[in-house]
């Protein structure tokens, strides 16, 4: 006696386990090999800063880890939006990730009214790494040696300091926002595409003062060109053990930088986790870590699962400061 419904019935389940199986099995296959040619990390910010300089050396690193070249593309403007929407719109295949500092990826949802791409459908990597947030101020600009002294020289002349941003809605401006809510003074914020370009400015003497990343504004202040006022971490730098906090003068007071890698939505599991491997072995390979010594950066790392939940504290965090020092964009 013939089953043939029954025959058809199992042959079209086994059909359908086997194309579940090789669903499944394609990514991890791909992973597997993976990279086979060029990745290419985009930096929404211009050559030059800390944003720039961190997924170079990293890039470096993966390029001899993989054997394939690993690049670093900027594509600046909108406060990161530019270049994070590149990342957002590419294949996820892996070839194109997303290295930035907190902008697009937790901060610019809740200053832009309209972004092209979703910051929460990214698929977080790794953290790279924190640099402190300082003040710095051009020396022949700016006579205050201390917090204090800043914060009454601001108040005595309200409006008319110039302080440089990387961008509006980016770190710096936050910071500063934040700096001017806690010390009750009102800075003239301008803003640039990056920290490099604003530091090129504050040393010239074009601007005042900035709230930047010690990454590269250190090597201004080492040569002279730049005072360095205060930093902005809870507590002070290992390296610059006698410069003072500006929480020493204004309690609760903090802003950390950090820079992490991101990969475009629906991009499989098993490449973010090889990709998130090997970013953790180079961040504890001593002449990465070395490298990251000279931005006064502090290696990070980690899974992309906690990786996710930093992103979704922040989104938090900086939203408390857009809503209470009342951040706008016009």
């Amino acid at each position: 006696m013939r089953f043939p419904l029954l025959r058809h019935t199992f042959q079209s389940a086994l059909t359908l386990a086997l194309a579940g199986a090789l669903t499944v099995a394609a990514p991890a296959a791909r992973a597997q090999n993976y990279p086979n040619h060029v990745v290419k990390i985009v930096v929404p910010y211009p050559a030059g800063g800390t944003a720039d300089v961190m997924p170079r050396i990293l890039a470096d690193w993966l390029s001899r880890k993989w054997g394939q070249s690993v690049i670093i593309e900027n594509r600046t403007g909108a406060g990161g939006n530019i270049g994070a929407e590149v990342v957002a719109k590419a294949d996820p295949d892996g070839y194109t990730l997303l290295a930035t500092p907190p902008g697009p990826l937790v901060v610019n949802q809740n200053l832009y009214k309209h972004l092209d791409f979703d910051p929460l459908q990214f698929v977080p990597i790794a953290v790279m790494g924190r640099v402190s947030n300082a003040l710095v101020v051009n020396p022949a600009k700016i006579k205050a040696d201390t917090v204090k002294d800043f914060i009454a020289y601001a108040k005595a002349n309200p409006g008319k300091i110039t302080a440089a941003t990387q961008g509006n809605g980016t770190t710096s401006h936050l910071t500063s926002e934040l700096f001017q809510l806690m010390a009750n003074v009102k800075l003239q914020n301008v803003p640039y595409r990056g920290s490099a370009p604003a530091l090129n400015d504050l040393v010239a003497g074009s601007v005042d003062t900035m709230f930047d990343n010690l990454g590269v504004s250190m090597q201004f202040v080492k040569a002279g060109k730049l005072k360095l006022i205060a930093v902005a971490a809870p507590e002070r730098v290992k390296s610059l053990p006698n410069v003072p906090t500006i929480a020493e003068t204004l309690p609760g007071f903090a802003s950390v930088t950090w820079f992490a890698l991101a990969a475009p939505p629906k991009t499989p599991a098993a490449i973010v986790d090889k990709i998130n491997a090997d970013v953790n072995e180079a961040l504890h390979d001593p002449g990465v870590q070395a490298r990251f010594a000279t931005l006064s950066a502090e290696p990070a790392g980690g899974t992309p699962q906690a990786t996710a939940a930093y992103f979704h504290d922040e989104v938090g965090r900086w939203k408390k400061v857009i809503v209470s020092a009342h951040v706008t964009l016009e």
